[in-house]
Formats: C-alpha cells, sequence, structure tokens
C-alpha cells in the first residue's frame, strides 16, 4: 500500500494536473481533497486537452477510481458540465465518485461571492468558493448526503434561505426561494445520485485492501488560509496533512509528500509577491495565450503575475508539508534566457531574515537575488534528469541545497510524457 499526497508548493498554477496525470497511471484511488471550482488543473495527454477544475486529474486513469472528497466545495452544474467535456472525449466515468460528506456550492453563495467582490473584496474568481466553506462553518449548507433524502431537503433550505436573503439584502442581492432552490436539488439528485459515497469506509477499503492511493491538492500553501498570505487566500487547506483530516484517516497512513513548484514564480489575484517583475526576460515566459502552458488562469484567462523562482517561498513551504520529493515544472520556459536570477533570502529593514514574514511585511521585503548562467538550448526533448544540460542541472542542485529536499521530475512541456525523471 502507498498513500502519496501531492501538492502546490507556490502560489498555485505549478503543474499539479500535469503530475497527477502522470503519477495516476499507479494508483488505484485518485482523491481531490479540498478546494472548488476556482482554479483549473490543466491536463494535455493523448485524448486532448482539459481543464479540470472538479474532477480530479487522475481521471484518465483506465484501470482506478476517482473520489471528489469531503473536503471539497462542489457546484453540481459546473461538475454536470465537466463530466459531459470529459464524456465527449470518450473517456469512461464510470469511475467517478462523489463524498456524501462534500458540501454543494449553491446559486447564491456565487451570488453572494460576485457581490461582496463588487463592494470591494481581493480578487477572487466570484465562483463562490468562500462562501460556502463560510456556511459551512455556519453549519447552513447542504452537504451531497443530503440530495439521497430529499424529503429533508426543504426542511433544511427553509432554515437556510432567510439567512442567505438577509445577506443579499445587505448587498442589494435578489432573494431566493426555497422551492427554486429544492427544484435544483430534485435535478441534481436523479443526476448525481448513484455517484455518491459514504467517503470514510469507501476510502478505508482500499487502505485495508493494500491499494495505492494519490490525494490531488488544488491551488497550494501560500494560498492555505491558516498559514498563507491571510487574507489573500483560499478558503480551505491546500496542505499536505489536510488530505488526512478530510479523508478521516491516520496522517501516520502518509508515505509521500510530492510539491510542485514552477521554475519560476507566478501569482493570480491580489497580494503581496515579492519576486513579481513587470517586463524584461521575465515577461517571455508569459507567452501569447495560444498556448495551453501559456501564463493564463486556467479558470479566469487572467494574465498571471510573473517573478523570479522565490526559494524563501519554497522552504517554507517545505517547512509545513515536508516535501518528499519536488516536481520542478516548466523548467524549459527558461532554455531560451543567458541569466536566472534566483530570490535566497529576504531583506527587511536593512537585515537578512531567517524566517518567513508576515503578510504585510511580505511587502516590505527586498529579494536577495543570486544570478544563474542559463543554458540556451532546448530540454524539451529530454527524458532523464542526468542527461539536461550542466547548467540546468547546477540550477536544480541549487534548488535542492537551498531548500532542504530533492527534485524527482523535472517538466519540460506541458503534455504528460514532456517530463525528465
Amino acid at each position: 500500500m502507498s498513500i502519496s499526497v501531492l501538492v502546490g508548493a507556490q502560489w498555485g498554477d505549478e503543474g499539479k494536473g500535469k503530475m497527477i496525470d502522470y503519477l495516476s497511471s499507479s494508483c488505484d484511488l485518485i482523491v481531490r481533497f479540498q478546494g472548488g471550482d476556482n482554479a483549473g488543473h490543466t491536463v494535455i495527454n493523448e485524448q486532448g486537452v482539459f481543464k479540470l477544475h472538479l474532477i480530479p486529474s487522475g481521471i484518465f486513469n483506465k484501470g482506478g477510481q476517482c473520489l471528489i472528497g469531503t473536503g471539497t466545495v462542489v457546484n453540481p452544474d459546473v461538475l454536470n458540465e465537466e463530466i459531459k467535456q470529459i464524456e465527449d472525449a470518450k473517456v469512461d466515468m464510470s469511475g467517478l465518485k462523489i463524498s456524501g460528506k462534500a458540501h454543494i456550492l449553491m446559486p447564491y453563495h456565487q451570488k453572494l461571492d460576485e457581490l461582496m467582490e463588487a463592494a470591494g473584496g481581493i480578487g477572487t474568481t466570484k465562483r463562490g468558493i468562500g462562501q460556502a466553506y463560510a456556511y459551512k462553518a455556519l453549519r447552513k449548507n447542504l452537504r451531497f448526503e443530503d440530495l439521497l433524502n430529499l424529503e429533508s431537503i426543504k426542511d433544511k433550505l427553509e432554515k437556510i434561505i432567510p439567512v442567505i436573503n438577509s445577506q443579499m439584502a445587505v448587498y442589494g442581492g435578489e432573494a431566493y426561494t426555497v422551492d427554486a432552490m429544492y427544484e435544483k436539488c430534485v435535478a441534481w439528485a436523479k443526476r448525481f445520485g448513484d455517484m455518491i459515497v459514504e467517503p470514510v469506509g469507501y476510502l478505508h477499503k482500499y487502505i485495508d485492501e493494500g491499494k495505492n492511493i494519490l490525494f490531488e491538492g488544488q491551488l497550494a500553501a501560500m494560498k492555505d488560509i491558516d498559514l498563507g498570505i491571510y487574507p489573500y487566500v483560499t478558503s480551505s487547506n491546500p496542505t499536505a496533512a489536510y488530505a488526512a483530516v478530510s479523508g478521516g484517516f491516520s496522517p501516520k497512513k502518509i508515505d509521500r509528500i510530492i510539491g510542485v513548484a514552477k521554475a519560476f514564480s507566478s501569482a493570480v489575484g491580489a497580494g503581496p509577491f515579492p519576486t513579481e517583475e513587470f517586463e524584461g526576460a521575465i515577461d517571455l515566459l508569459r507567452g501569447s495565450g495560444d498556448n495551453p502552458d501559456d501564463e493564463f488562469g486556467a479558470r479566469t484567462g487572467r494574465a498571471r503575475r510573473l517573478g523570479w523562482l522565490d526559494i524563501p517561498v519554497l522552504k517554507y513551504t517545505n517547512l509545513v508539508n515536508g516535501f518528499d520529493t519536488l516536481a520542478l515544472c516548466k523548467l524549459d520556459k527558461l532554455d531560451d534566457l543567458p541569466e536566472i536570477k534566483v530570490c535566497v533570502a529576504y531583506e527587511l529593514d536593512g537585515e537578512v531574515i531567517d524566517y518567513f514574514p508576515n503578510t504585510e511585511d511580505l511587502y516590505r521585503v527586498k529579494p536577495v537575488y543570486k544570478t544563474l548562467p542559463g543554458w540556451m538550448t532546448s530540454t524539451k526533448e529530454i527524458r532523464r534528469i542526468a542527461d539536461l544540460p550542466e547548467n540546468a542541472k547546477n540550477y536544480i542542485k541549487t534548488i535542492e541545497e537551498l531548500v532542504g529536499t530533492t527534485v524527482g521530475y523535472v517538466g519540460v512541456g506541458p503534455d504528460r510524457e514532456e517530463l525528465a525523471v
């Protein structure tokens, strides 16, 4: 048996979809363990190009099952659209299951998000993720298991809707009715009823049978609601330990934690970003937006903020997660740069600091850079780390030494097979 957890090591958009797609071929179960449809994982394989927001990126593994786990918030209408996209590519979806304890993201969650952003937000995707998690904490949500007992849903909605409408009134939104929401629940029950499972028993069956399980995180540790750059964070915990918390099993059973990082940095939305640059060599990494691996958000299409690799961030997320190995993606994007900058430390108020600062101080830090020579040759056809250009290997070695972990995978293109190991 093996339980692996794969999480983002920076600000998100590191290449997790590619890595899950690659690793899932040896797994019996892939579990998406937190988040909603506010971010996307891009998968490129022989079946096409897919931007997945809720369905685990291992859905293309013919031998395995996929579970949308308890820690997620799921918009059933978005999930239905995503299922159709994959079915249209002739991919078997019979292995997809949904945790009965996963929370349903309702239309009023999304509308509240839009209204709150208009009133002055932090640059969310307006998908209702934060509102769904907030009402989860208020204990005024529906879960997928409720769809299996429609008789009780109307009673629950009669308690929830007045609270929703009170908040709608504050932001000038229109009121919702119990009957309209109940009708949607009836349709969702018919569509998803056969996919809903009791998640703890379901997962432990795989554990007891010695199966290989891979947990897929969304976003990254710098967006963790507790440990990230609050308040510019997501509303869940995209750190490795939460796979066990939401999965209902002991964290002692986790065998391997894989962090996924870009060979440079990117971020979407507001908040501090110490290594951000706006022009020059860094902007050459963005692309035009015509290619699936260009630096534009998979969910929003927004141009990502770009910066050089930030070692203090990687050291911090390694401290939080305990990476057994790193997957370093998009190394090929650096192929044409004669010099590559790496932020090796932060300076705050004239002193180099040995800790990761709080959000407000992150706005004030000055990155301390080390400049490394580039390799000025294509890496896209390379499939072994040992065969990479010498300067590329030195770049990787620098990362390993400074972060305190090893790099076990190097992405040299967007496709599943464009990977050096």
